[in-house]
């Protein structure tokens, strides 16, 4: 796009519901702003739409700055994403372009909180019980009470840890597992600590609360979730890649697992005729853990307050490599 001179233009990404602007005062930056509420995922696409930008802001991952994107925006000398980690932006290479990668911080509960709500959705199988009675149907399914039942969470760190309290106000027996956790710690939150082993095979929901990392890429996979039960529920609010995809639908497809509640996907936004969004033992999510109104609240605000604080030299929230 042409520039116009002495203007700074921002660019903002991915605000697929079109609210970014009503989050923040934008006005507060000395700046053309640009929302852009649809994803572009063809690599020239966005090249072409974000050339004469000098700021990117950036939602979360949905859409990823590697360097073969980023060496083709030279006008490009800020990066702001929501929260203070984006493992789909190459910081290295940012900063090896002279670009400014900053951040934001991120409230975090409103994604623990929708892990739970799948548990609750899934035992009393809401979707299909409300479905049915859309349709002018009535009673399908026999649900289940979650007092006395198994949570097993895996990773206990700021979400892990409310969804763990969470078991526990409904009368759950927490278990819980991360390669670095300690009983102290599980113990904090009302969990016990077992191995990654007897939290799969004695809980009735597991709920996934970890990094993305190379040591947690395909954690669960087939093996992990053979020595689940048949009548135990996966949770995934926490990244699709640390789920093994093809060994979830093959259980899911032969029984040997209930269902599975799934927010998250190695390709967002879903591609239309994957089987995730209709397999009738999953309830999937477009993502949205994170999108409630004060969690974005927070997000912008302080979206602006970088931006705006880079302009003047002030010290801003920077990523590093």
């Amino acid at each position: 796009m042409e520039r116009e001179e002495g203007v700074m233009r921002v660019a903002v990404l991915d605000d697929y519901q079109e609210v970014a602007d009503r989050y923040a005062d934008w006005d507060a930056v000395a700046a053309d702003v640009t929302f852009f509420s649809d994803h572009l995922a063809d690599h020239r696409a966005l090249i072409d739409r974000l050339s004469g930008f000098d700021v990117i802001v950036a939602m979360r991952e949905r859409t990823p700055f590697q360097r073969p994107l980023l060496e083709l925006l030279p006008a490009l000398r800020l990066l702001v994403t929501t929260g203070m980690r984006n493992a789909s932006i190459d910081v290295k290479a940012a900063i090896d372009l002279g670009i400014t990668v900053s951040g934001t911080n991120s409230p975090g509960v409103a994604t623990a909180e929708l892990a739970f709500a799948m548990v609750l959705a899934m035992s009393r199988n809401l979707i299909l019980e409300a479905g049915s009675v859309a349709k002018g149907g009535w009673q399908q399914r026999v649900g289940r009470e979650l007092r006395g039942s198994t949570l097993g969470v895996i990773g206990l760190g700021r979400l892990g840890a409310e969804v763990a309290r969470f078991g526990r106000a409904f009368g759950m027996d927490v278990l819980a597992w991360s390669q670095n956790l300690t009983s102290e710690r599980a113990e904090e939150v009302g969990a016990r600590l077992v191995t990654k082993g007897a939290l799969l095979a004695e809980s009735d929901f597991v709920s996934i609360h970890l990094r993305l990392s190379d040591r947690t890429r395909d954690l669960i996979g087939q093996a992990e979730l053979e020595k689940m039960k048949a009548t135990a529920y996966l949770v995934n609010t926490s990244r699709g890649e640390i789920v093994d995809t093809g060994a979830l639908l093959a259980a899911l497809d032969s029984g040997a697992l209930a269902g599975a509640g799934i927010d998250v996907f190695d390709v967002e936004p879903l591609p239309p005729d994957d089987r995730r969004r209709t397999h009738p033992k999953i309830l999937a999510t477009p993502h949205i853990g994170y999108v409630t109104d004060a969690t974005y609240r927070v997000f912008y605000t302080e979206v602006v307050e970088d931006i705006a604080a880079w302009q003047a030299g002030a010290p801003i929230r920077v990523l590093t490599a």
